[in-house]
């Protein structure tokens, strides 16, 4: 008996595996051909070619393929049972004794150490690359200008002038993009290289054209001493293009667990708005959990729908519900974001009213 368990196993296994793994690289595929399509535009601008837009588009696969494997895990094992169905095997094994609980969860046990492999490149890989891909298009694209990310926050450089933030934010007021940075340091050089002055600002605000630093403290040095000053606010002159600068600033969602809570940590320090961090740092860190609950659940919905229907019957169904869920944790989520309440409890709301809702059905089907 156990080894016939093992087999069925086995068999949902493979069949639930392999049409997610399709799915997963058709998916990611296409969402890689556009991506590649939308950037072409902007061959030309420097020394942005096609190789650059290729190798900044493999790049951001990683990042990619944590995106969209929700989806495909979702629509691969409809895909995956719909085999089963069409072949008999399906009702082969419900008429074995075996419950749609227990056929469910071996297609669930068999995508958990999948998606934890995900989530896993999701923190290491996709991050890293992500960064590396943003960096490269923006070097690419900009002649004396160069944007990028390293340990030490934003590095930019604009002529002879290199620019450090321990971090930025971008966002929409009032129909006007706005860019802030946070712990600024600019540091000038002269043509052949000497530092001629270093500037220490709180922030600085790129607004209406033009950027102000805050509660600056700058040094220049001279041949023999150095003078230090400090000014409340000044206005910084820099050819730096703001609209570039919010590009290298990479969004919420691609950040990892441990930098998502870095800069949340930096910017309630600061008694700055940190929601959409911790939208995104609840969201990354309950991904397995709903990527699971999500295709467990959903499975058992379909049955009936399996045996009588095509392939496309079935996409039709995976895009459905991935479209729903979607729809449902970002109301959730937007809500208890605008009503201060409890963003890990919001994030896993839908997951739990889902369960909720298969633990009724299975009880009823048993």
């Amino acid at each position: 008996m156990i080894w016939r368990m093992k087999q069925v196993d086995r068999l949902v296994a493979y069949s639930t595996l392999s049409a997610v793994l399709a799915t997963w690289m058709l998916l990611v595929g296409l969402d890689a051909a556009r991506a590649f399509v939308s950037e072409a535009v902007d061959i030309g601008k420097g020394n942005y070619g096609v190789g650059a837009v290729a190798l900044q588009i493999i790049l951001t696969l990683p990042r990619r393929g944590y995106e969209w494997f929700g989806n495909a895990a979702l629509i691969g094992s409809l895909l995956g049972m719909g085999v089963l169905a069409g072949s008999g095997e399906l009702t082969a094994l419900r008429a074995a004794g075996m419950s749609k609980l227990r056929i469910c969860l071996s297609a669930g046990l068999s995508l958990a150490i999948a998606t934890l492999l995900v989530a896993a490149m999701g923190e290491t890989v996709a991050p890293a690359a992500e960064q590396q891909a943003q960096s490269l298009a923006l070097q690419a694209k900009s002649n004396n200008i160069a944007i990028g990310r390293r340990s030490g926050g934003i590095w930019a450089r604009d002529g002879d002038t290199f620019i450090n933030a321990k971090t930025g934010t971008t966002r929409q007021v009032d129909g006007v993009r706005e860019v802030r940075l946070a712990d600024v340091r600019v540091f000038e050089f002269t043509p052949k290289g000497q530092l001629q002055s270093i500037a220490i600002a709180e922030s600085a605000l790129h607004r209406a054209g033009e950027w102000t630093m805050d509660k600056v403290r700058r040094t220049e040095f001279g041949a023999d001493e150095a003078k230090s000053t400090t000014e409340a606010k000044t206005q910084w002159k820099s050819g730096l293009d703001p609209r570039m600068l919010a590009l290298s600033i990479v969004q919420p969602s691609y950040l990892s667990v441990s930098d998502l809570r870095r800069n949340i940590r930096y910017l309630k320090r600061n008694q700055q708005d940190a929601s959409s961090f911790e939208m995104a740092y609840w969201a990354r860190l309950l991904w397995p959990f709903n990527v699971l609950v999500l295709v467990v659940c959903a499975l058992p919905f379909a049955f009936g729908t399996l045996r009588s229907g095509g392939i496309g019957k079935r996409i039709f169904i995976g895009m459905v519900l991935a479209i729903a869920w979607y729809f449902l944790q970002r109301s959730f989520v937007s809500i208890g974001a605008v009503y201060g309440l409890n963003l890990a409890f919001a994030t896993a709301l839908p997951a739990l009213l889902l369960m909720s809702a298969a633990f009724w059905y299975f009880r009823r089907a048993s």
